[in-house]
């Protein structure tokens, strides 16, 4: 029986992931009210999957691909301007190199698989990690992605590049008792972050479960609809991405697209994503989000105030999360979430700070985090205040 009669893609309401079709009933009081309800990742299954997906391609057809284009003559010096590739991704004689080349064909783009590309990262600007570029490069690239993002936008976008403040480790506390799963804090990360409304994407994902179970994910329901909430005998549980010390996401990714910052937010590199999701299976928070297609936001809707490594525009085929609202904390604002909560159940700050809010959580409360077990060690933690 399908367990998402709105869209019809089958998945199980225990974590299958679905894009769409049911709503979230609200009082008609609230500005959030018949919101579409959150899923946990957009559904990979059925209907919603592309037809073909470039990012599936394989090494094997990569190698095939390029000894095709070997034979007619394609991967030759003349077909590959130098003032537009990496020095890195050449061969000695000019060439481009099989990692280079692979690298693209894996990525999808069509270029490759016709008439040779000079484009081997997927993208018109990113030919570099973000972390290797100077500070004129940076401005830069930071101005063309901002004419980019006017056109694809339609408005004028900010994209900043602010870096991690001295002395700050950031860190999230959840109060347990306190939250009452009304799902404020989701849709405003979608509206502060930019996150697709079709299909959607939510960084946040709010888990009721029983208070007789406890903390049980085997039992948790992602897709309550309710009339109103807190909901009797249940809790309710966020999830988001925990911001790891010892990440698994991290040590993953082929490209190094993802990385942590000094300050402890773990970021994703777009132009330097691939699209494999290797970090989706590796992450045991299911905190990772691919883009199966163009993220779309209403020009209306579009937030212009963003940071490379946050919530600018991204593009079909990469992969995003939360970033602890990048834009705002290294201006020294609290994350969107934090302040729309209605009950104050979260609480950011500085860990490495001895007067901060979080940190006297951590030393006064009774405090856990999500999966101890796997030593991933998150920056996210959970603690009971009453």
């Amino acid at each position: 029986m399908n367990a998402h009669p709105g869209c019809g893609c089958g998945g199980s309401p225990a974590g299958g992931g679905c894009g769409g079709g049911r709503v979230e009933a609200l009082p008609a009081a609230s500005a959030f009210a018949a919101l579409p309800v959150l899923p946990s990742t957009p559904c990979g299954g059925g209907a919603h999957a592309p037809a073909t997906d470039p990012h599936e391609a394989t090494l094997a057809q990569g190698e095939r691909v390029l000894q095709e284009l070997m034979a007619a003559g394609a991967a030759t010096p003349a077909a590959t301007d130098p003032t537009t590739v990496n020095p890195d991704d050449l061969t000695d004689d000019g060439g481009v190199s099989r990692r280079a080349f692979l690298t693209c064909v894996v990525a999808g783009c069509a270029a490759a698989a016709t008439t040779g590309c000079g484009d081997f990262l997927h993208t018109a600007v990113g030919k570099k990690s973000f972390r290797e570029y100077d500070k004129d490069e940076i401005a830069g690239l930071v101005k063309e992605l901002e004419a980019s993002a006017r056109q694809k936008v339609g408005k004028d976008v900010k994209i900043g590049t602010t870096g991690a403040l001295p002395g700050v480790e950031f860190g999230y506390a959840l109060d347990v008792s306190r939250c009452i799963g009304c799902r404020r804090c989701v849709y405003a990360c979608v509206e502060e972050n930019n996150l697709s409304r079709d299909p959607q994407v939510h960084w946040i994902r709010v888990l009721e479960m029983d208070k007789d179970h406890g903390v049980d994910f085997a039992h948790a329901n992602a897709y309550y609809d309710a009339e109103q909430v807190p909901r009797p005998g249940h809790f309710y549980l966020p999830v988001a991405c925990q911001h790891c010390r010892d990440a698994p996401c991290v040590k993953s990714c082929p490209t190094g697209a993802t990385w942590t910052e000094p300050d402890g937010i773990v970021v994703v590199d777009y132009d330097w994503c691939i699209g494999c999701r290797c970090c989706m299976a590796a992450c045991p928070y299911g905190a990772r989000h691919f883009n199966w297609a163009e993220p779309s936001v209403p020009t209306e809707a579009f937030n212009p105030d963003t940071h490379f490594l946050g919530n600018r525009p991204r593009s079909r085929g990469v992969v995003e999360k939360c970033t602890f609202c990048i834009q705002r904390v290294r201006n020294g604002r609290y994350p969107a979430c934090v302040e729309v909560c209605p009950v104050g159940s979260r609480k950011f700050g500085n860990l490495l700070d001895p007067a901060s809010e979080v940190r006297w959580i951590l030393e006064h409360k009774r405090v856990f985090v999500l999966k101890a077990e796997l030593a991933t060690h998150p920056r996210f933690y959970y603690f009971y205040g009453s």
